[in-house]
């Protein structure tokens, strides 16, 4: 069961966490007692590989946290690989689109709906028998496909990505947006700020989720207000930066 997709397709919120530095044995702890509902780890910009993400997989599961991925690149073998290693979900990066979000969904599903290889008694069926076809069933129902729009391309396409079936979650890519409308990190550019509701319209309009990561508690609560439902906080380096440094300016500050 992917509690995550089960609460986003019910029209409610999910908070979780973006993993990019810190691949240590307790994240998946520190993140659960900290109350998030998921764990995205990255491997698009972090240079982790399969291997380093599947122990966190199974850490995560075993804590009841959904594990998530988000892979370099859209192709089959970065999709189907995080899937069958424990991901219980997948995030795309720069999705132009409509075409290409539908091959994403082929890759999680098994023929006919898809082109999925099958291996069962894996990771991602915790090594275990049973029914194949009921496995199918519940893998199908329960993995989290998250399309990246982040690209001048996948904005203009956004209303066809969000329709494509099987498209769960539309995450809103921030800087390479920025970049792409040729303001990089110019956030409160009208073009920015007209594409942040363009995203949450579209997910709306076809009864899915929009996404972002969250650098603090003030952006948290402003993309919400724009409807964004599934919010990750990070970074996990810039998080702990900021903690040790505002530890370090208030033991510098004068006492009372």
């Amino acid at each position: 069961m992917n509690s995550v997709k089960k609460k986003l397709a019910e029209g409610g919120v999910a908070l979780g966490s973006m993993v990019f530095e810190f691949f240590t044995p307790g994240i998946a702890r520190l993140c659960a007692n900290a109350g998030a509902e998921f764990v995205m780890y990255c491997m698009e910009h972090t240079g982790a590989g399969l291997e380093t993400l599947k122990p966190q997989f199974a850490l995560c599961r075993a804590l009841g946290i959904v594990p998530l991925a988000r892979v370099p690149a859209t192709e089959y073998h970065f999709v189907a690989r995080a899937l069958d290693i424990g991901a219980l979900g997948i995030m795309v990066p720069l999705v132009d689109t409509a075409e290409q979000a539908e091959r994403i969904v082929s890759f999680t599903r098994y023929p006919p709906e898809g082109r999925r290889g099958a291996a069962f008694g894996f990771a991602h069926d915790d090594y275990q028998g049973g029914d194949v076809l009921e496995k199918m069933r519940a893998i199908h129902q329960r993995t989290l496909v998250i399309c990246m729009i982040e690209t001048r391309a996948g904005l203009e396409n956004v209303e066809a990505i969000a329709a494509v079936p099987g498209v769960d979650v539309l995450w809103l890519g921030h800087f390479d947006l920025t970049n792409f409308l040729g303001i990089p990190g110019n956030f409160s550019h009208p073009a920015y700020r007209d594409a942040v509701k363009s995203i949450a319209d579209a997910a709306r309009k076809h009864g899915k989720a929009a996404g972002y990561m969250a650098a603090d508690a003030a952006l948290g609560r402003e993309y919400l207000g724009h409807g964004y439902r599934m919010i990750a906080s990070g970074t996990d380096q810039g998080l702990l930066q900021g903690a040790i440094a505002h530890l370090i300016a208030a033991w510098k500050r004068p006492s009372a």
